[in-house]
């Protein structure tokens, strides 16, 4: 088989084929000769990526009972091949836009349920769904189950809703009766209000988002563009395109009843203008549906739309008229919660008060109650994802403000609250060890879980004595009461041995057996004369019937009792029936019923001398009741004898007494181990590994035991055992074992250890998690390093997901409450190891720092030390621990590590040759991406904004100048988000009058240390200029132009002319754009400027500062100039001579700078005179004699001595043009490249006074003193 081809399995002349897609996945197709149901696949490519799969053959016909897609897996298991286990698909139920919806069935029961199959490209609406609907329980809401993710795909399991949308009801029916509207209405408000109580606003709300349950219940569906109240979607998902209309003010209610009395909205258009216009300005028909077989609406209906039609919100009625006054009692009704409604059995929702979770990059866990399961826990991919902005927790009132942060504070104060130190998170993370759930203890006789008993009647005209009640023999007076003990006894003593009297004697003991059962009468019968007697037949009776059944009065009267005299022959007891047992050891349906009481009385007195009742000596227990028991663990024994033996241990090593000593010996842990693992049902599977818990409480060694003969794997792997109190009870022993420093060094150490662990963390039990945070705590406590890859196995997004259960204000019961005391001491512990992390890192950089070849010590330390930097990023990503470890401490440091990275970057510093290049690399990375995420906190920075001015900004500033590309361009992106974040918050402080020096430390930082380099970061290859221009809108919101004008020579004037400079420059601009904005008279301004800066210079400084300022405006104008020559001689050449007009008149202020360039000819800098001389040439042959002003005698004279002082023929030549273009516009048309332009200007009258000024006879003779010397000069 190939990617694409087929395969075919005749059988019987039919057959199957078998598609393999490019994905790797085989889906095997009935053939159609069957009439039989297909299954459709999810649409679009294959979930499954990798290899092209190899299709196995089919060793049967397929028969129609086996329809359905077949996943054949090629790689590694997917999460669509745990979908398809867990889950059958049947027909689709609809289709919308990149999303289809399939009826499904979990395997194994008959709950049915809807798979949504969207596509990726809707993961923000997707993620929002489940982040708001995730333990929103209601039966007016549609329960959200779980999520999956594959490559391609993301699968939703919702509850399922077969009667279709309102949508499609009304446009069936096209308007409902009265009371259909009421009914539905109640549902509708009902459900609005539980949305709103928990501060969501649904945003969609439309009759097609509303569907309908078989029963006919309204259930609110799609959340996707639901959002907490006052939150901006947009930003918590960074999302494009809000949802139109949201804000229009238009009555929920008001919307439903129109539209199901009427069959069609209040408002109609397709133009999204319109509609809001309609909205809030028209007035709806009235309902009255033509030809409607429905009577006209009512009264009260009427009077309750025009309460709800107000356009003013305050003016609207608040849903108490007569019509609707069930919707009232409804809604009142569920705020008791009582009146709860509950899902069906297999698929609850979370039981927990609702939390909002967080979305995008955090995934979630399937949401079940908590209990013993052995369904596979599938969840979304493993893979990494990226974190998003913080979690929004919402309590039951909506008045509460929404906090981004209140998750994190909250985490924080729980956390300080904890531990005072070290020392005292130890002596508690002992306390949490084991918890009640890890010491429940059950009856072991008469227990269904491990054998079945017959149901024991008697028969009252048999029994010799009076059948009485309990409720009788409870207020017997004492006379009565002996009397009836003497007559059982004489019964039971009777030595008569027919068929008869041993029928009277079963009888009577049927009888025992159902009174002993409660607690008063068990509490009388075995401090009595009974006790013994019973002792006594268990001793002499013949019959075995009779001996088991006294054997099960005996255990019954243990198990039921509460009180315990000291004078209760509970010893002989023991002793006997371990005579019996051992006697009979071969019998193996004896020792079922003589076990259960032995196990009964031995935890009875073992629990009676845990409280301290009585002293050990009146009890003794001997010790071949020991051995016996231990015998019957022992392989070949019945499974029900190793149930029975397993589940006394349990018992008595509940208990700390001496009793449970009894069963600690060296072989008791691979015994029970054996018995675990060669057992089948999973009642026999807990017992043992709970009596191994519970020993391994008194006795740790006897779990290390277990490890040390069969192997830590096979430990570890008895964890993906899928029932939940296996799981939770070696949980406990491996805290047990490293509490006390067993195996520590070995399971610190140990990478699977920690991977496994990690991974229950995906239990639905809370106890399961708890635990195994419990058993992180203590290896992270004595193996730092381990935090690495708990953070790489999404540590923190459990924790995280955790912590909102957690949450204070809520419910918290059993697991919930302890599993928030083992992540309370969980943080509370990475918290405080954060400073020791980022200080080893430091240490090890401090070493080395400005070497080239570190020593072999210190390159031993870095490679311990330095690949601890993820850590810091994961935990400042985290929203549980950023509010707590960003602290000014942490950002000092930060700044001190970024010189480091500095100096590494710079070459000052070599990596390379200890840790090798891309550590080094990897180590840079790391560390910009966590001031990265801190930036994503406005908040964080400002609240230390003087540590991030102080310790942060130099060192990033330094690392824009980087040789590396990369780092450079991420430098300058946090650089400049960082100063727009901090500037943006000192505009907010002028608002309130708290003006904010200009020359702050973060100005004068970027205005000294930057902006002298701007030329080069603007010339850089995309996207650095965009990030570099970016920088400059934020310095110029925060302080205008007109404050960096004042003085032309500042830094940030210079940088944005040789900004201006670099724009114009480009060829491919268009000028027009900056033309239409004012260009030419801001150039104008800024080269007069510079001029007078130049000719009043007097320092060798100040003159190179302004050259250079100088030759950058002459540039641009150079630039100006020649653009708009060309456009004018293209339109000679048939192009738009109007545009070229208007293009002339726009540069017209430029000849205002003829007089100035004049000014310009005599300077000794070539480069100025070269640039002054040509744009005044471009001037004089756009505009010819258009400034008059130009032409005074100075200007005049200073031309003549320019001509007369060059020498070079070039500049000569130069000159002359310019006099020529200059004189021969006087009252002539501008000609150049054979094209003439109406520039034409008469000098009328004003003719006469120039020449009587001499200006135009100076330039005469100017012109024929310069051409006489060119003449010469050739």
């Amino acid at each position: 088989s190939t990617a694409t081809g087929a395969w075919e399995t005749p059988s019987r002349g039919r057959g199957s084929a078998v598609s393999v897609d490019g994905g790797g996945l085989a889906v095997v197709h009935p053939s159609p000769h069957y009439s039989c149901r297909s299954y459709p696949f999810p649409p679009g490519p294959s979930p499954h990526t990798g290899s092209p799969a190899v299709v196995p053959t089919l060793s049967q016909r397929l028969h129609p009972s086996h329809t359905g897609i077949f996943v054949y897996e090629t790689n590694a298991m997917f999460p669509v091949c745990c979908l398809m286990e867990n889950f059958v698909l049947y027909e689709e139920l609809g289709r919308g836009n990149r999303t289809v919806v399939y009826k499904g069935r979990r395997k194994g029961t008959i709950n049915f349920v809807a798979i949504v199959c969207s596509d990726k490209c809707k993961r923000a609406g997707v993620a929002n769904w489940v982040r708001l609907t995730q333990g929103l329980a209601h039966k007016n809401i549609m329960t959200f189950y779980e999520w999956y993710e594959t490559s391609n795909y993301l699968w939703l399991v919702v509850e399922l809703c077969t009667g279709g949308s309102l949508e499609s009801v009304i446009a069936q029916d096209e308007c409902l009766p009265e009371d259909v509207v009421r009914e539905f209405g109640v549902e509708l408000v009902t459900g609005l209000y539980h949305i709103h109580k928990h501060g969501i606003i649904y945003c969609e709300l439309k009759p097609g988002k509303i569907l309908l349950e078989g029963s006919g219940t309204l259930k609110f569906s799609s959340f996707c563009w639901a959002r907490a109240d006052g939150e901006d979607l947009e930003k918590v998902f960074d999302l494009t395109g809000a949802e139109e209309g949201e804000d229009i003010n238009e009555s929920i209610p008001q919307r439903y009843f129109k539209n199901t009395v009427q069959g069609k909205p209040p408002f109609l258009s397709e133009c999204h203008s319109e509609l809001i216009e309609k909205i809030l300005s028209e007035d709806p028909l009235r309902p009255g549906p033509e030809g409607s077989a429905f009577h006209k609406a009512s009264a009260e209906f009427i009077s309750l739309l025009d309460g709800l039609l107000q356009k003013d919100p305050q003016k609207r009625e608040d849903i108490v008229s007569s019509f609707s006054s069930s919707a009232k009692e409804s809604v009142d009704a569920h705020k008791n919660p009582d009146n709860q409604s509950s899902s069906r059995a297999g698929l609850k929702p979370p039981s927990d008060s609702f939390k909002i979770v967080e979305t995008q990059t955090e995934l979630r866990p399937k949401s079940v109650v908590d209990g013993e399961s052995n369904e596979s826990i599938f969840l979304l991919s493993s893979r990494p994802t990226p974190r998003t902005n913080s979690a929004v927790e919402l309590c039951d009132t909506t008045t509460v403000p929404i906090k981004n942060s209140s998750q994190g504070d909250s985490c924080l104060k729980k956390a300080e609250s904890v531990c005072s130190n070290q020392q005292d998170m130890e002596s508690k993370l002992r306390e949490l060890i084991y918890t009640e759930s890890d010491l429940i203890v059950t009856p072991i006789i008469d227990n269904p879980k491990i054998m079945k008993q017959v149901p024991v009647r008697f028969d009252p005209k048999t029994l010799h004595i009076p059948a009485y009640s309990v409720e009788k023999l409870s207020s017997m007076k004492e006379v009565d009461w002996n009397n009836f003990l003497k007559r059982v006894c004489s019964l039971l003593d009777s030595s008569e041995k027919n068929i008869g009297a041993t029928r009277s004697k079963l009888n009577l003991l049927y009888y025992l057996c159902t009174l002993v059962v409660h607690k008063e009468i068990a509490n009388r019968l075995i401090s009595s004369l009974l006790f013994p007697m019973l002792i006594q037949q268990l001793r002499a009776a013949t019959n075995w019937d009779i001996r088991a059944n006294v054997a099960r009065v005996i255990g019954l009267l243990a198990l039921h009792t509460s009180e315990l005299g000291q004078n209760v022959p509970v010893s002989e007891a023991i002793t006997l029936l371990t005579e019996l047992i051992r006697e009979n050891f071969r019998n193996s349906k004896l020792k079922q019923c003589f076990l259960p009481a032995l196990g009964e009385l031995l935890y009875l007195i073992a629990s009676k001398e845990e409280k301290g009742e009585h002293p050990r000596e009146c009890w003794a227990v001997p010790s071949a009741a020991y051995t016996v028991l231990m015998r019957c663990l022992r392989e070949g024994e019945e499974r029900v004898v190793n149930h029975l033996a397993a589940k006394i241990i349990e018992n008595v090593c509940t208990t700390r007494s001496c009793h449970a000593q009894g069963f600690i010996t060296g072989e008791i842990g691979p015994v029970l181990w054996y018995l675990f693992t060669h057992s089948t049902g999973d009642s026999l599977k807990i017992t043992p590994i709970s009596a191994l818990c519970r020993i391994t409480r008194s006795s740790p060694n006897a779990f290390q035991s277990v490890i040390e003969k069969v192997g830590l794997t096979a430990v570890l792997n008895s964890l993906a055992n899928g029932i939940c109190k296996i799981q939770q009870y070696m949980l406990t022993m491996f805290s047990a074992m490293l509490s006390c420093g067993i195996h520590l060094q070995r399971l610190i150490q140990e990478k699977d250890f920690v991977t496994t662990i990690t991974r229950l963390l995906e239990s639905p039990s809370s106890f399961i998690r708890a635990k195994a945070f419990l058993v992180l705590l203590q290896v992270l406590i004595n193996n730092r390093e381990m935090l690495l890859l708990s953070c790489q196995t999404r540590l923190m997004m459990y924790i995280e997901r955790d912590s909102r259960k957690t949450m204070p204000g809520k419910d918290q019961q059993g697991g919930s409450e302890y599993l928030s005391k083992c992540l309370d001491l969980l943080i509370y512990h990475i918290v405080q190891e954060l400073p020791g992390i980022l200080g080893d890192i430091l240490s090890a950089l401090t070493n080395v720092s400005g070497r080239k070849h570190p020593s072999t010590v210190q390159a031993k330390q870095l490679k311990m030390c330095l690949p601890m930097m993820p850590v810091v990023l994961h935990l400042v990503t985290s929203q549980v621990f950023r509010p707590h470890i960003v602290t000014k401490e942490f950002l000092f440091n930060y700044g001190i590590l970024l010189e480091f990275i500095r100096s590494i970057d710079s070459g000052e510093t070599n990596l390379d040759r200890a840790i090798g290049q891309a550590a080094s690399e990897e180590l840079i990375k790391t560390t910009l991406l966590t001031f990265e995420a801190v930036t994503e906190h406005p908040s964080l920075l400002m609240t230390h904004r003087l540590t991030v001015e102080d310790s942060i900004l130099p060192p990033l500033v330094s690392l824009v100048h980087s040789q590396n590309v990369e780092w450079r361009l991420f430098s300058l992106r946090l650089l400049s988000e960082t100063t727009s974040l901090l500037l943006s918050h000192e505009v907010m402080a002028e608002e309130k009058a708290e003006i904010l020096n200009s020359n702050n430390k973060l100005l004068s930082l970027i205005r000294d240390s930057l902006l002298p380099q701007y030329e080069h970061i603007l010339l850089a290859p995309d996207p650095v200029p965009m990030y570099a221009l970016k920088l400059l809108v934020a310095l110029t919101e925060r302080s205008p132009a007109s404050r960096y004008q004042d003085s032309i020579r500042g830094n940030t004037m210079q940088t944005l002319i040789a900004l201006l400079n670099n724009i114009v420059a480009n060829k491919s601009m268009n000028m027009m754009i900056l033309f239409e904005q004012g260009l030419a008279h801001h150039v104008r301004n800024l080269l007069t400027e510079a001029v007078a800066l130049y000719l009043e210079a007097d320092d060798k400084r100040s003159t190179k500062t302004a050259n250079v300022l100088l030759l950058s405006l002459l540039d641009i104008l150079q630039y100006m100039l020649m653009y708009t020559a060309n456009i004018a001689q293209k339109s000679g050449a048939g192009g738009d001579t109007q545009a070229a007009e208007d293009l002339l008149l726009i540069n017209k202020p430029l000849t205002d700078l003829i007089s100035r360039l004049i000014q310009l000819l005599p300077s000794e800098d070539t480069e100025i005179f070269l640039s002054a001389s040509q744009c005044l040439l471009l001037l004089v042959q756009l505009y010819g004699g258009n400034n008059q002003e130009s032409m005074c005698p100075a200007n005049m004279h200073s031309f003549a001595e320019v001509l007369k002082t060059k020498k070079d023929p070039q500049e000569l030549k130069l000159l002359l043009k310019i006099c020529f273009q200059r004189s021969a516009s006087t009252g002539l048309s501008v000609c150049f490249s054979g094209q003439r332009f109406s520039l034409q200007r008469a000098w009328g009258e004003r003719k006469a006074e120039r020449i009587a000024q001499g200006s135009l006879g100076t330039v005469l003779l100017v012109l024929t003193a310069g051409a006489e010397k060119l003449c010469r000069t050739y």
